[in-house]
Parts: structure tokens; C-alpha cells; sequence
């Protein structure tokens, strides 16, 4: 639990600048934004473990940046913060995927405590969903050790092909929405991002060939299917 990787979206300067330094004290690693929209850019080069996110904040508020996170992220956990009261405003920020909401003032320390709880279950879950191998047709795909056996016959994946299979593969016989894509695994949806994840579905394909029954078909401007027809 050790460098926990903490987004603070909080537009009071002096209550983010206490937070941060209170807890980079305690071994969190901390980067800042001060409105939405910079914590949407900070969000996607940063890759945080999770995200603390103030409701009332300029350019962009705090309900609207956990819409955008939860199109892109559906597990990442997130704590909301509100110096209002109104129990519709936390309800709001639960029905849009918050994990957690705390009202100012708070405790230092029972931030820590939910902070490093949403990240625990956050792990546990995750080694609980993932399987350690998935099979796809004849292939046998260990995503935790970058391998793809076709029988005796293993092929070495580098982290990023290993990635986009496995989103791939979370999304069989579904379109795997382009933006979605290329915001998992790059941070960052541009003409470059784009281009390489290209590289990277020409090169599954030829790894994918020998079986018939397997196809990545791309949909123009959508995205990728990775199909796996009846025998």
C-alpha cells in the first residue's frame, strides 16, 4: 500500500496545498489540479490509484469530471469533497459513480484511512476479476507474464500488446470503443496514440492468425472487435 498515487482536484489553494504536503508526509504520492478541466488532463498522464475531487469548482465542476473519469474507468475509486450540505448533492455524486463523499472539514486522518480502504478493495477486486489466464480459441493468454501459447508454441508480448488484448478481451464479440481504448492504455487520444495502436492490433493479428476462428475486425472512426466465431 506502499506510494499511493493520489489525484487532488481542489480549487482552494491553501486546503490543497495542506492536503498534499500532509500527505506526501504519510508516503502518498500527490499531483494538483485546481478545476476540472485540468484534472481531466491530469488524470489521463498521471494515472493515479485514486482521486479526490472537490463538487464546486470553476471551468468544469466536480460531478461533471467524475461523468467523464467513470466513461473512461469504471473501477478507479473516488472520493468527492463538498463544504455544502444538501443530501441531493451526495446523492448526485453516487449516482455518477462516486465511491465516497466527505464533508468539510474533515480529518486527516480518516481521509488517509478511506483513501488507503478504496485502494485495498480496489486490489482485491481486481485479483478476483482477472484470471490469471484466459483462453481465446486455441490460445492460452497469461497477461500477468506478457504470454501467448499456441500449445508448446509461446509468443513473448511486450506490456502494451498484453494490455490491448486484455481490454480486448474484456470486450469479446463487443466493440471496444477507440477513444476508451487509447485512454486506458496511452492516457492520451491523439493522431499518434492512434497510429501506434494500430502497430499494435497489426501485430496481434499476425500473432492471432494461425487460429480461423479469431478476428479483430475494426469498425472506421469507432473502434475494435475482437470476435471469436463458433467452430
Amino acid at each position: 500500500m506502499e506510494n499511493i498515487r493520489v489525484l487532488l482536484v481542489e480549487d482552494e489553494q491553501i486546503l490543497a496545498s495542506i492536503l498534499k504536503e500532509s500527505l506526501e508526509k504519510r508516503g502518498f504520492v500527490v499531483e494538483i489540479a485546481k478545476n476540472g478541466v485540468e484534472g481531466w488532463q491530469l488524470y489521463k498522464t498521471f494515472r493515479p490509484d485514486v482521486c479526490v475531487i472537490d463538487v464546486m469548482m470553476p471551468r468544469k465542476d466536480g460531478f461533471a469530471l467524475v461523468e467523464e473519469i467513470r466513461v473512461v474507468d469504471e473501477h478507479i475509486p473516488l472520493i468527492m469533497l463538498t463544504a455544502r450540505t444538501q443530501n441531493e448533492d451526495v446523492l448526485k455524486g453516487f449516482e455518477l459513480g462516486a465511491d465516497d463523499y466527505m464533508k468539510k472539514p474533515f480529518s486527516m486522518e480518516e481521509l488517509i484511512l478511506r483513501l488507503k480502504a478504496l485502494v485495498r478493495r480496489k486490489v482485491s477486486q481486481s485479483a478476483d476479476a482477472t484470471p490469471q489466464q484466459m483462453t481465446l480459441g486455441r490460445f492460452l493468454f497469461r497477461h500477468q507474464y506478457l504470454e501467448l501459447a499456441d500449445g508448446a508454441n509461446v509468443s513473448t508480448l511486450s506490456q502494451r500488446e498484453a494490455d490491448l488484448l486484455l481490454l480486448l478481451l474484456q470486450h469479446k464479440n463487443q466493440l471496444l470503443d477507440r477513444k476508451l481504448a487509447l485512454i486506458r492504455l496511452w492516457g492520451e487520444d491523439n493522431p499518434f496514440t492512434a497510429r501506434s495502436m494500430d502497430v499494435y492490433v497489426t501485430r496481434l493479428r499476425k500473432l492471432l492468425k494461425e487460429d480461423t476462428t479469431i478476428e479483430i475486425i475494426n469498425t472506421r472512426g469507432q473502434g475494435y472487435s475482437l470476435v471469436e466465431h463458433k467452430r
